[in-house]
């Protein structure tokens, strides 16, 4: 990957928090608990979901920058939403902690030195996990979720 590569993953995740707030603020508070399907998310999980990801990615990426050859371990996210029962946390410190998680991060990913930006870990679902590939997964991470809060809202509107 080259460094203007790497500069624009960096962008797109930087802009992250600012895209997910966007989109949630243009729900109802009424539509926020709404499940679109059996087996989906509603738009305040989605939100929940997404605090969990950033403070595990946060750490993620400490730990290949710090350790040598660290296990990067998986979770599964459903069973996350259910065992911790994500309609029942409070919105506002889930949105809070991906504004600050995400921008303490963005200043360590600006300073990485291309040694660092080689180093891996293992992944239970990567051969080899890297930072690169970390960055190009969690670029896109809020894109993917403002296109899922997006659907829901389309989906309650139109119910």
């Amino acid at each position: 990957m080259s460094p203007a590569d790497r500069r624009r993953l960096i962008e797109r995740f930087a802009r992250g928090p600012a895209l997910l707030e966007t989109a949630v603020a243009a729900v109802p508070a009424e539509a926020l608990q709404w499940r679109p399907a059996l087996g989906k998310w509603s738009v305040h999980e989605v939100v929940v979901h997404c605090a969990d990801s950033e403070t595990n990615a946060h750490m993620r990426l400490r730990f290949m920058l710090g350790e040598a050859d660290p296990a990067i371990m998986g979770y599964d996210q459903d069973r996350w939403a259910t065992a911790m029962d994500y309609h029942a946390h409070p919105m506002e410190p889930a949105l809070a902690t991906i504004r600050v998680v995400r921008a303490n991060t963005v200043p360590l990913l600006t300073r990485l030195t291309d040694e660092q930006w080689r180093r891996t870990g293992h992944h239970p679902e990567h051969a080899r996990y890297g930072v690169e590939k970390w960055l190009e997964v969690y670029a896109e991470h809020f894109e993917v979720h403002d296109r899922q809060i997006r659907r829901n809202l389309a989906a309650w509107s139109g119910r």
